[in-house]
């Protein structure tokens, strides 16, 4: 029994034994962690807890080519405080809440509430995120230990939507996402810089004061072609001419051919890059360069350099098109938008005749003609240093039907970007010498130094400087009164060019929807700009190009070449040249001394010539413009007059003949005489109705026919 219970006493020692280790082997380690290995553990965590994050570079500003900014970045300023940092007083941190106060959203109380109501082991406690530039730059004079201040960027577009499509804009990571914001991304972002953070156990991230950092590599700024005034004239044209024609859209192009510099490049509807999402994806897409389309007859530029090259055309010859104004080639009809007659090959392309361009097309081979094209830059990318370019499609010989060739001659079957018409007419206008199109010249550092300079690159000549020499005149006729660009005239500027209308095809067929068209060069003697204006489905009659696009160009042109001073004097020195200080009396059908009266009363200089009592004819014709210094040739004949213009009832007036004047004349002459005018046609007047020479009440309406100027008048000039 007293082994039993001794043996009992001895298991409840070793137990409470055992009892006891327990807390003394954990008081043991508790001593070895804190103060044996305590420094130690507590540098192993402090490494483990110390993370690196980037330091944002700030991006780099885009100007235009005076130098205006186009695009920058707006500051937010961040202020934090480290509340547990050694030798910070209570009075330094009313100091910075004081500060904030005055320039912040919340009051001094506020921001000291804010740091109250933090944990107790937080040692970053946001104030603001966004203080003033004031609060700010007061805080960083303070240099108060335990105040962190950061900088966050966000991009600003300086004139809202102008050249959106052409600057593009950025996401929230400050990244190019369309235009020359994507384009030149990496110039533009820099290099990010790193800081050191504390990593907290529940992944919080935390910056402390005296925290080692990498200061970032600022992005590199763009100096674009871009002239703002530019820009801004013919994005306002645009719109206007959009919204007067109710298209769907256009897009309007600027570019100097002498070099490709484009000076603008627009598209309406347009975004505001500040706020990308006002509307939708398809609008913030630039379709000056992106849209492939058929160009119609504005390609009658390959045929015409094509043909003249090759020899297979004369400038005196004559092509007869259809009294109805349609052939069928191929089975398939060809239409010109009006009955044209008789054509010289000028008056082909003045009139932009399809049916005659396509006769002329049809003697080329088919690889010439595709040569021609390609050298004009079609079907291919013009390699302009914006983001998604389409470079259009021309087919291969091998791919055309019979009827491949006479519909490409006059711009069906290809399909084209409206930045390729561009480069093509820009090539014409500098003597053949295709030059590729940009939009940046320069790229500058933080301190303002170049690091990189475009090239002005050639393309290629695409034709005989002989070959564009010979045309230049023709695409001049274009706009001109007998013209299908009469309405792209600017007074005292000469232009040269071509209009282009073109069905829609929808759905493998043709429809009533067009896309209008013209491009044109000012001045036409030494170009310095290449215009192009692009609508889609106008809702008007006529569709045409000259119609539509034509008068958007003319107000554009006109508002550019007043910010040119060259071409400003050079118009100024035309119009006093050229000024209108009278108009040419009808004289013929009256005496000689009744003509000398009505000149010496109008102080108009004249010359009589011949013999008789009786005015035959006159030189300038009646209605034309006089200077100062210019007089009249009279040719008299014994001839008496047919009808006898010293009694007239009142309000009656004679119907002049203005048969063989310019249509603008004639219009001129005969509203002089009191009369309503009704033109069909133009160029010269063919027929008038009624008959000249008849009595006829004043306000009532002559209608007047005119066609291209004789072939015989071309050629002399």
């Amino acid at each position: 029994m007293a082994k039993e219970h001794s043996g009992i006493l001895n298991r409840m020692f070793v137990v409470f034994g055992l009892v006891l280790l327990v807390p003394c082997a954990i008081g043991m380690q508790l001593f070895r962690i804190n103060f044996i290995e305590g420094p130690e553990l507590r540098q192993l965590w402090s490494e483990q807890a110390i993370d690196y994050i980037s330091i944002p570079a700030q991006r780099g500003n885009i100007y235009d080519a005076d130098g205006s900014l186009l695009a920058t970045n707006s500051v937010a300023y961040k202020v934090a405080i480290d509340p547990k940092i050694s030798g910070l007083t209570q009075g330094e941190i009313h100091q910075v809440c004081d500060t904030l106060g005055k320039y912040g959203y919340l009051s001094s109380q506020g921001y000291f509430q804010k740091i109250n109501r933090a944990s107790q082991r937080s040692r970053y406690v946001v104030l603001d995120k966004n203080v003033k530039a004031q609060a700010y730059e007061a805080l960083r004079q303070m240099d108060i230990r335990g105040v962190i201040l950061e900088e966050n960027y966000e991009r600003r577009y300086s004139f809202n939507s102008l050249a959106a499509h052409v600057l593009g804009f950025t996401n929230y990571k400050m990244t190019g996402v369309t235009g020359l914001e994507k384009e030149y991304n990496e110039q533009l972002h820099g290099e990010d810089g790193v800081q050191q953070v504390r990593r907290e156990r529940n992944g919080s991230i935390y910056a402390y004061v005296g925290a080692p950092r990498k200061q970032p590599q600022q992005g590199h700024s763009l100096y674009t072609t871009i002239d703002s005034h530019i820009q801004a004239i013919v994005e306002e044209e645009l719109k206007a001419g959009i919204e007067r024609t109710s298209s769907a859209y256009g897009s309007a192009i600027v570019m100097d051919p002498k070099t490709g510099a484009v000076k603008a490049m627009a598209n309406y509807p347009t975004y505001d890059p500040n706020d990308p999402s006002t509307l939708g994806k398809n609008n913030r897409r630039n379709f000056a360069i992106s849209d492939m389309i058929e160009p119609g007859s504005t390609f009658k530029l390959v045929t015409a350099i094509a043909a003249v090259e090759q020899g297979k055309v004369d400038f005196n010859e004559s092509f007869e098109t259809p009294e109805n104004g349609r052939t069928k080639i191929h089975g398939q009809w060809m239409r010109d938008h009006d009955p044209l007659g008789t054509l010289s090959f000028p008056e082909v392309i003045e009139q932009s005749s399809n049916v005659a361009t396509s006769e002329i097309a049809m003697r080329l081979d088919e690889d010439t003609f595709y040569q021609y094209a390609r050298n004009l830059g079609f079907g291919t990318l013009t390699n302009i240093d914006l983001p998604s370019e389409e470079p259009g499609r021309l087919p291969k010989p091998y791919e055309w039907s019979k009827v491949t060739l006479p519909w490409m001659s006059i711009g069906y079957e290809v399909q084209v970007t409206p930045l390729q018409i561009a480069q093509a007419y820009a090539a014409f206008a500098n003597k053949g010498k295709m030059m590729r199109p940009y939009i940046v010249d320069k790229v500058v550092n933080s301190e303002g130094s170049t690091v990189w300079k475009q090239d002005q690159v050639t393309v290629r000549q695409i034709a005989k400087e002989e070959t564009i020499n010979k045309l230049f005149p023709v695409f001049q006729r274009v706009v001109s009164d007998s013209g299908t660009a009469d309405l792209a005239q600017v007074e005292g500027l000469s232009i040269a060019g071509k209009t282009g209308t073109a069905q829609k095809l929808v759905n493998g067929r043709y429809t009533n929807s067009y896309r209008s068209s013209f491009v044109g060069f000012f001045p036409a003697n030494d170009p310095k700009y290449v215009t192009l204006v692009l609508l889609d489905n106008p809702d008007t009659y006529p569709p045409y190009g000259g119609h539509t696009a034509g008068p958007i160009f003319q107000q554009a042109a006109n508002r550019i070449a007043g910010l040119d001073n060259d071409i400003e004097k050079q118009i100024l020195d035309q119009e006093i040249a050229t000024e209108t200080w009278a108009m040419a009396p009808d004289l013929t059908g009256l005496t000689k001394q009744e003509a000398a009266t009505l000149l010496n009363k109008q102080d108009i200089p004249f010359n009589i010539e011949g013999s008789g009592d009786w005015i035959a004819t006159q030189t300038p014709t009646a209605g034309t413009g006089l200077s100062p210094t210019d007089q009249i040739t009279l040719q008299l004949s014994n001839q008496t007059a047919e009808v006898d213009t010293t009694e007239l009832p009142d309000g009656y007036s004679i119907i002049p003949d203005v048969g063989g004047m310019s249509m603008r004349n004639a219009s001129r002459l005969i509203a002089g005489r009191g009369y309503e005018v009704k033109r069909i046609g133009s160029g010269t007047v063919y027929t008038q109705f009624p008959r000249p020479g008849d009595q006829m009440q004043k306000g009532r309406t002559i209608t007047i026919r005119g066609k291209a100027k004789s072939l015989n008048n071309l050629v002399s000039k």
